[in-house]
């Protein structure tokens, strides 16, 4: 099992990240704020106008580290990655399923299920945990609606028609979602997804974690030796990494909505702290994207058993054993990739 390790995030403008003999350090106004041992790391992200010298690229490179770019706000930009890992005839393989239509259609089918499972579990939690404080009924109907369509999905055997059942799960999950908001209403109202800009605060924030989940899925992926931008549900697109969008889906409801909502019905997040510029993108500010990167964090370090492998598991490395599992199912050392089912 991969040990589970940190990733460092900089969001300080003007940061410069050097290397000093095996650390990473960080220098703000000239001054050292942080050093950290290289092997205690898997990615470093960097927000902004951040830095690194082209040492420290080699030597992250070198060591399996990889270093990825965002704007102030969040948009990914690039990353710098060490060689490939894994084997050609890995990669081979997934090409090959990717331009067979009914093995596309069965791969992108489990991406689905777990997506559909897990946004399932996040309105049973929202009944069991707050069902006091709204209308349970709609609630309802739309978690056994949720049950009855992991069981359509597992009979269907074309990629067209998964895609429309994870878009309309997706158009009922969302229709729901004000409802599990259950503090601070009119603060963070939510009206329905929106995106290329957000354009209020709880698109704001889920839009910022889903970047976050991205970035970690593709190390994921890479790590196993996939390509991420070769995917089975989502149609290649020049600059999408495609499956790395297919892994997201299972970890959407886990990682990233299910936090969203514990930070707004805590408190820990509040309207002061997002900005709503004159087009109507709504932005976070500096202080709340650093709360939102430590909650992450700590959401990643929870522990958790996995239905699958019998173990438990650091959340956080969920996506790792994901990717693991998939590679294992591409070579053909099982016979199914069985999602992530969370309960």
């Amino acid at each position: 099992m991969r040990k589970m390790l940190n990733t460092l995030y900089v969001t300080t403008q003007g940061a410069y990240l050097n290397k000093e003999g095996e650390t990473v350090a960080v220098n703000i106004e000239r001054e050292t704020r942080l050093r950290l041992p290289i092997h205690t790391l898997s990615s470093i992200v960097c927000f902004g106008q951040v830095t690194c010298s082209p040492f420290l690229l080699g030597h992250c490179g070198e060591h399996g580290v990889a270093v990825s770019f965002l704007t102030s706000y969040g948009k990914y930009l690039a990353s710098v990655q060490g060689p490939t890992s894994g084997n050609v005839l890995l990669r081979r393989t997934q090409y090959r399923q990717a331009d067979e239509p009914a093995a596309s259609a069965g791969l992108a089918r489990m991406f689905v299920l777990g997506k559909v499972n897990n946004c399932r579990t996040v309105l049973g939690r929202a009944l069991r945990d707050h069902g006091d404080k709204f209308d349970r009924s709609a609630l309802e109907l739309a978690h056994a609606q949720f049950g009855r369509t992991s069981q359509k999905l597992l009979k269907v055997d074309n990629l067209d028609e998964v895609r429309g059942i994870e878009g309309q799960a997706a158009s009922s999950y969302f229709g729901h979602f004000n409802q599990l908001i259950v503090n601070r209403k009119t603060d963070f109202h939510f009206s329905g997804r929106s995106r290329r800009p957000p354009r209020d605060r709880v698109n704001c924030l889920l839009s910022f974690l889903y970047t976050l989940l991205y970035h970690d899925t593709r190390s994921a992926l890479e790590t196993v030796g996939l390509d991420p931008a070769v995917g089975y549900l989502h149609r290649d697109r020049p600059g999408r990494l495609s499956l790395a969008l297919d892994l997201m889906e299972e970890f959407r409801p886990v990682l990233a909505d299910r936090l969203a909502l514990s930070l707004i019905n805590l408190g820990q997040v509040k309207k002061k702290g997002f900005q709503i510029k004159e087009s109507g993108a709504v932005l976070m500010d500096d202080e709340t994207r650093k709360l939102v990167l430590t909650e992450y964090q700590k959401r990643k370090q929870a522990e958790i058993e996995h239905p699958f492998i019998k173990e438990k598991v650091p959340i956080g490395m969920l996506v790792f054993v994901q990717a693991q599992l998939l590679a294992r199912y591409l070579r053909g050392d099982l016979d199914a990739y069985p999602p992530f089912l969370w309960r």
